[in-house]
């Protein structure tokens, strides 16, 4: 792990703190995603609407006919991996952090409540430290939109992927034009300084994707061959008129945090 990288590791840890992450202790951690109070209970009522789509489609006993072997790609605090132990199956979380904020480090508080922990792993998407074919079932958990190379970061993810397996994209912003995408990255460095004060060189140094596109994400799968299928999840009815609103205001589209699965081919003959 660079220098660079571990600088930002350590600065996102104490942002993630600032914001109040993770200070509901561990039982606001065993509640994940279904957080019901508190100030990040509406962002978590979101990505708990997300959720309940993955665990309908592919976690409970009638999305997944065995336990499954599951890799959480940017598992933060685990709660994914957990949720997923519940339901039987066998999860590996991975992540860059490793902080008890919301980091791997946060996750210990799980042990206690299951039969047996999960392996937690700190490395980068871009070369994942696992065995080929090695999962059934792979999650951008939140977090592809944090890969600094798309193309490398797909390709890792097929390649620890079982043929027929399945890759899931899950809580991260897509655009329908690139445009939206580019705007929204220009308007979060203008309020950067502000928002993070002495930490945004640390949190602003690395060229992440920040948003997706169909364009980019086909562009970026093409070599691996795979046909990317959308979810569309249905959220509260005040989120999902956030484009209404933002037509009404003159202002661009906001991003959608749909469902994006695909299914990774075998190798060519």
């Amino acid at each position: 792990m660079t220098g660079s990288l571990r600088r930002f590791r350590l600065a996102y840890g104490t942002q993630r703190a600032r914001e109040g992450r993770g200070a509901g202790g561990v039982p606001e951690l065993l509640a994940l995603p279904f957080l019901q109070s508190g100030a990040r209970a509406d962002e978590w009522r979101i990505r708990a609407r997300s959720f309940g789509y993955v665990a309908r489609n592919w976690l409970t006993r009638g999305g997944a006919s065995h336990p499954l072997r599951i890799l959480d790609l940017g598992a933060g605090n685990g709660w994914l991996c957990y949720r997923s132990a519940l339901e039987g199956h066998h999860s590996v979380a991975l992540d860059i952090r490793t902080d008890a904020v919301d980091g791997l480090g946060a996750a210990a508080h799980y042990a206690a409540h299951l039969s047996a922990m999960f392996p937690r792993i700190a490395a980068t998407f871009e070369a994942l430290p696992l065995s080929s074919a090695a999962f059934d079932l792979v999650v951008f958990n939140a977090s592809i939109h944090y890969a600094v190379d798309l193309e490398a970061t797909l390709r890792e993810a097929c390649r620890v992927t079982q043929p027929g397996g399945t890759l899931l994209i899950v809580d991260s912003p897509f655009y329908a034009k690139e445009v939206w995408g580019v705007a929204m990255v220009a308007e979060k460095r203008k309020a950067a300084p502000g928002m993070f004060g002495p930490l945004v060189e640390e949190l602003m140094a690395f060229p992440f994707v920040e948003f997706l596109t169909p364009g980019r994400l086909v562009k970026s799968s093409k070599a691996l061959g795979l046909q990317w299928r959308r979810h569309r999840v249905r959220y509260p009815w005040r989120y999902e008129l956030r484009p209404l609103l933002a037509r009404l205001r003159g202002k661009r589209p906001p991003s959608r945090f749909d469902v994006w699965s695909t299914s990774v081919p075998g190798p060519r003959a």
